[in-house]
């Protein structure tokens, strides 16, 4: 069991298992979205978010991809705390900084390299993606 929150604690879930994706993304929206030069993220099957509680806003954008994404946060301290995209229906991505866990698994995948920041290094073994689509 993992257990993933925004900054105050309200909006907060539970996930059973392993994530069957970990990804870092370096696309402008994300950059812009989190305020950090990547978003990281763990993309868990629907039936593995065992529970899902609090107040959440969303805000739904089209990705670069050209398919839409839907962001759901704290409305009172603004943390993203999962979201979902067209392009995976069935599967949550958790914020991997929700879960405030320093040992959780590394991300196998960097995509949208096109706009990573050159001082950023990729682990050796992580798949690298030029855009999304991979």
């Amino acid at each position: 069991m993992r257990h993933a929150a925004c900054s105050c604690g309200q909006l907060h879930l539970t996930c059973e298992g392993e994530p069957v994706r970990i990804s870092m993304c370096h696309c402008l929206a994300c950059q812009r979205r989190t305020g950090a030069v990547t978003s990281n993220q763990a993309w868990f099957p629907r039936a593995q978010v065992a529970e899902i509680a609090g107040e959440a806003s969303e805000y739904t954008r089209i990705a670069d991809s050209g398919n839409a994404v839907t962001f759901r946060f704290c409305p009172t301290c603004g943390s993203t705390v999962w979201w979902e995209a067209a392009l995976r229906p069935g599967l949550i991505a958790v914020a991997v900084g929700a879960f405030a866990d320093p040992s959780f698994p590394a991300a196998r995948l960097s995509v949208w390299e096109e706009h990573r920041h050159n001082w950023i290094d990729i682990a050796d073994g992580v798949e690298v993606v030029r855009s999304a689509s991979g």
